[in-house]
């Protein structure tokens, strides 16, 4: 898949102190300061109320920012603008279709909404998945209009894919599907993609970049790579003070004896542990992720947990981990 609206080399998506205040005193999300760059496939993690769909409605075009600023490939989007709903396909979790449409009429709607629909995909897809394009939205199943869903986000030819939840009803080999389907589309050169989910098993799988938010901030965002690599599983006697760790404490589980301790080394790995009883483990993905989750929610305390894209350059994905 190709894309002219790429903005050549700047960060498929960045927001600069994006916020959300619902009411008078209610941030839905707060200074929220991301770069990613073209071609990643990001992971976004958090709980129930975190900030995830208000972030990614604002990014969709869906929701008008209350502080901040969204680009998209270098084009600031703008709440309820044709250019700024245009830039962005998006598949939401309760896969939104009219019901009494024909799967053939949603792709008309489509059409007629976006300038840059491509209807030989819509139909293609269908095809290969052997959907009747007069079937309606209501007789299809919730595989199907995932599916459907999936299908006319692709077609905008958008050159970002928001993802919110987009499996979370389905069953399993429903949910193995879609995800293919995904990840051939980036394989193949497609859309940068977000994708919200709490199964971070499969974050894990498809994600190369990642994105923590906790009531509504930013607690880490970077390559997964990167962030493993930052990052140590440290045992310790628990009368250890958190003062003497080599680094920043995330998490912390104190036994009766020991304490486990999920640290933040930074990009320099451990030279040497000062005592010989201490022990140092490399940290996996979901050890990351429910660290963070866990951690009393703040603005990010240590700057560099959230970073610039790297220069414009071939963009390595983790197709499996």
């Amino acid at each position: 898949m190709t894309h002219d609206d790429t903005g050549g080399g700047v960060p498929a998506l960045r927001t600069t102190g994006l916020g959300k205040r619902y009411g008078r005193h209610v941030w839905g999300l707060r200074d929220c300061s991301l770069s990613i760059p073209p071609g990643a496939v990001v992971g976004l993690v958090g709980p129930n109320g975190a900030g995830k769909t208000t972030l990614l409605e604002m990014i969709t075009g869906l929701l008008k920012p209350t502080e901040g600023q969204i680009e998209v490939f270098g084009h600031t989007a703008r709440a309820n603008k044709a250019g700024s709903l245009a830039r962005v396909g998006y598949v939401a979790q309760n896969h939104p279709l009219y019901p009494e449409f024909s799967v053939a009429d949603m792709f008309r709607l489509g059409q007629a909404m976006n300038p840059n629909w491509d209807m030989g995909m819509a139909r293609a897809r269908m095809e290969a998945f052997d959907f009747p394009l007069k079937r309606k939205v209501k007789t299809l199943s919730g595989g199907q209009q995932a599916q459907v869903s999936l299908a006319m986000a692709l077609a905008k030819r958008a050159p970002l894919l928001v993802l919110d939840e987009p499996v979370a009803s389905l069953d399993p080999i429903a949910r193995l599907e879609f995800m293919r389907e995904v990840m051939a589309q980036v394989a193949g050169g497609g859309p940068t993609v977000i994708i919200a989910s709490h199964v971070v098993g499969e974050l894990e799988r498809f994600c190369d970049w990642l994105v923590v938010l906790t009531l509504g901030h930013v607690q880490l965002a970077g390559p997964v790579d990167d962030l493993l690599d930052e990052h140590r599983l440290l045992t310790v006697p628990r009368a250890t003070p958190d003062a003497d760790l080599p680094g920043t404490p995330i998490h912390r589980a104190d036994s009766d004896r020991h304490s486990a301790v999920l640290l933040r080394t930074g990009q320099a790995p451990l030279a040497g542990l000062p005592h010989p009883d201490w022990r140092a483990e490399a940290v996996g993905f979901e050890q990351l992720v429910l660290a963070y989750l866990q951690r009393p929610a703040r603005a990010p305390d240590f700057p560099s947990l959230t970073r610039e894209a790297p220069p414009p350059g071939p963009t390595t994905k983790v197709m499996s981990r």
